[in-house]
């Protein structure tokens, strides 16, 4: 049986012209790409190739909040209005909150975040300052009624979000927890390839004083942004942080915030006027994520309490913190692309390398093709083998377009000479080798991801 991974049986529906309907880069290219298609305004069917991406940045978002110590779950999307009745938040999201009745006349929401249904949770099962320390998180579908939905995943009304929630006994805890999300939250956007800057921001309908938005530089964004050029270079790198250490999670997140950077909401323009003129800069960005420290403002009103060690019965100190999971395809796309179409940093590619057969049907390419394809799986590296009876130039389009990030070329002209070529979809620098050290050559790279 051939493996699955063959274009003649996968299902890409790519697109030659340019949807009317996307105005910006990412949109576009994700219909062009067969990635999504609109059922509603802003709600999408994720096709097979957006799903795997949306797959990967999942995997990256739970590795990196289990290497942080917080623990998932699954809470349901419905929820039962009476629980945000107890917030007092009830009215706070206005006509963006869905309300709906089931059959029987209850009142019900489809959930746009889940700080009540969580808080309701946390009480039923936790009342002593014995289990502090906790947060609980999941990534699971949201809906919020906008009133324009548009650019496609950035600003639709259904979308997949990570949403995570600490509880702990005092403030100074509940702000180490906020650090700890704020360094894990770096790490997950550097294993994506992108630069997020968290920005001091403001709150909303959450509540909290204390609240940061990662931000994706792009001309696209939705938010005017104000920042230090040298927060730019800042990276976490291969940094192994002990996030029990609550000096050195401090420390890192003192590095990360005491540059100016901040939305249109929180500017403050004076302070901005003491950055060096030179480094001074005004740009657009993308939201992808936001961290909040709320203190007691549902525990209190939700009666969520702890036995402190005194024998008090005190509210517990909590925050929240999310991450745009569907969104950020769209900002990897907007970050990287070119007039081709996507590049996809290897940590988020649906697949890690394109094999383009350039004579379908010559017993030699056929062969040399198998044999590579069935090499990288060997090593955990799954091609998207282009094995259609089209012309070369088609393959190479499509190849591009949908962005992967390394492409095999495989010809009888190079087979002649025992070598197939490896190019890089970032430089588009191509070079000739055998397939043993191609596949070589791609292990070295993937070992890094």
């Amino acid at each position: 049986m051939r493996p699955k991974m063959r274009l003649s049986r996968y299902f890409l529906p790519v697109l030659k012209e340019n949807p009317a309907e996307a105005q910006i880069v990412s949109h576009r290219y994700m219909l062009r790409a067969g990635m999504i298609k609109q059922q509603a305004a802003g709600i999408y069917s994720w096709l097979p190739l957006g799903l795997r991406v949306l797959r990967r940045i999942e995997a990256i978002v739970n590795e990196e909040q289990e290497r942080a110590g917080h623990i998932p779950l699954l809470m349901p999307t419905l929820q039962p209005a009476d629980l945000w009745r107890e917030s007092g938040r009830y009215d706070d999201y206005g006509q963006e909150m869905l309300r709906i009745k089931d059959r029987q006349g209850r009142e019900m929401l489809y959930g746009p975040t889940n700080e009540e249904m969580i808080t309701d949770i946390f009480r039923s099962h936790v009342n002593s300052y014995k289990d502090l320390p906790l947060t609980l998180y999941h990534i699971q579908w949201k809906f919020r009624d906008e009133m324009r939905p548009r650019f496609g995943v950035m600003r639709g009304r259904e979308f997949l979000m990570k949403d995570g929630y600490n509880f702990d006994i005092d403030k100074e805890a509940a702000l180490h927890a906020y650090n700890r999300h704020m360094v894990s939250y770096l790490r997950t956007y550097e294993r994506m390839g992108l630069t997020a800057i968290p920005m001091r921001a403001a709150s909303g309908p959450i509540g909290g004083d204390n609240t940061h938005e990662f931000l994706v530089l792009a001309s696209t964004g939705e938010s005017e942004v104000f920042y230090d050029a040298a927060v730019v270079d800042l990276k976490l790198g291969q940094r192994d942080v002990d996030y029990d250490n609550r000096a050195e999670v401090a420390k890192v997140c003192e590095e990360f915030t005491t540059l100016y950077a901040r939305t249109d909401e929180t500017h403050d323009a004076s302070v901005f006027e003491t950055v060096p003129e030179e480094r001074r800069k005004v740009g657009r960005g993308i939201e992808v994520g936001q961290i909040f420290y709320f203190g007691t403002k549902y525990s209190e009103s939700m009666g969520a309490t702890v036995v402190n060690e005194k024998g008090e019965k005190i509210p517990v100190e909590m925050g929240s913190h999310g991450i745009g999971v569907s969104r950020l395809l769209g900002a990897i796309i907007e970050a990287s692309h070119d007039d081709k179409g996507i590049i996809w940093p290897e940590g988020v590619t649906p697949f890690p390398v394109g094999i383009v057969n350039l004579k379908q049907g010559d017993a030699a390419a056929d062969s040399a093709c198998a044999s590579l394809e069935m090499a990288l799986l060997a090593k955990g590296l799954e091609p998207l083998y282009d094995d259609r009876d089209e012309r070369a130039g088609a393959k190479f389009a499509t190849m591009d377009l949908i962005g992967l990030p390394w492409r095999i070329t495989v010809g009888p002209r190079g087979l002649a000479n025992g070598v197939v070529e490896l190019t890089s979809r970032r430089t588009g620098v191509s070079e000739e080798m055998t397939p043993e050290a191609a596949v070589a050559r791609l292990v070295e790279i993937y070992a890094g991801v």
